[in-house]
């Protein structure tokens, strides 16, 4: 396949390829929320920066920056609080072995932080995960100082958009292979972050009464929603398995969200 060879989930040849948010969508909650309003300013100051971005008012960036500097604790520390707190959405777990089991590489694209969602991961499926590719921002000393003392790490991001983290770049060389070489490119989010994605992928699961769905009826973005991991496992596996298609989940998702 040439040039192919170079995208990581395309390797294996696969029919399908399955990127995804992580915080709130993979887990049932948002590890940096989580840590904002436990150890940083709070879920008020949270909330207000979260209003301000969705207003426009200062870019995602901004906004999530001001939310992890507030935090001062110690990075091994926070991500031990974070391994006793957060939980995985139900049905992840079968997500995740079928996937691997049928040659659908999952790729996570994360406005978080590499080494909490790898560590969340090997806690909450109890081993190294497999078949997953991580895709997110770093963590970086501050002012020089060790990253595991009091007020000794910061957020490093993947790129200079004003995401921080821009979603789209790791999927548009997928999107750009010939269709009659390109697998089916899926994508399952549930916040402002995911915006960047939205347009990207050929169907967005979008999680229902979260800010995606708001943004996605305001910008005539086309999305189905979803509640839990069931519902898109049962959707991918009936499109692995040729039981239904593109075209029908996409005119079924048109009639739902009217």
């Amino acid at each position: 396949m040439g040039s192919l060879d170079s995208l990581p989930a395309m390797k294996s040849e696969p029919k399908i390829i399955f990127f995804t948010d992580f915080d709130g969508t993979i887990t049932l909650q948002d590890s940096n929320d989580h840590l904002t309003d436990h150890l940083g300013f709070g879920a008020v100051e949270r909330s207000a920066r979260n209003t301000a971005i969705l207003e426009g008012k200062i870019t995602f960036r901004d906004g999530f920056r001001e939310m992890l500097d507030s935090i001062d604790t110690p990075f091994d520390e926070c991500v031990e609080f974070l391994c006793q707190r957060v939980t995985l959405d139900p049905h992840f777990t079968e997500f995740y072995n079928w996937a691997k089991n049928n040659n659908v590489p999952v790729v996570v694209l994360s406005s978080g932080m590499v080494p909490i969602i790898h560590a969340l991961l090997v806690k909450l499926l109890g081993h190294e995960p497999e078949n997953i590719q991580i895709v997110a921002n770093q963590v970086a000393s501050r002012d020089g100082k060790d990253i595991n003392s009091k007020g000794g790490w910061q957020i490093d991001f993947h790129d200079n958009s004003h995401f921080g983290h821009d979603k789209s770049l790791e999927i548009r060389p997928y999107a750009a292979i010939p269709k009659s070489d390109r697998p089916i490119l899926l994508y399952a989010g549930d916040g402002v972050s995911d915006i960047s994605a939205a347009r990207q992928t050929d169907l967005l699961f979008a999680k229902k009464g979260h800010d995606l769905t708001i943004i996605c009826k305001r910008d005539n973005i086309p999305y189905t929603t979803f509640e839990d991991w069931s519902s898109i496992l049962s959707t991918t596996r009936d499109l692995l398995e040729g039981k239904t298609t593109l075209d029908d989940v996409i005119a079924a998702q048109k009639h739902d969200n009217k």
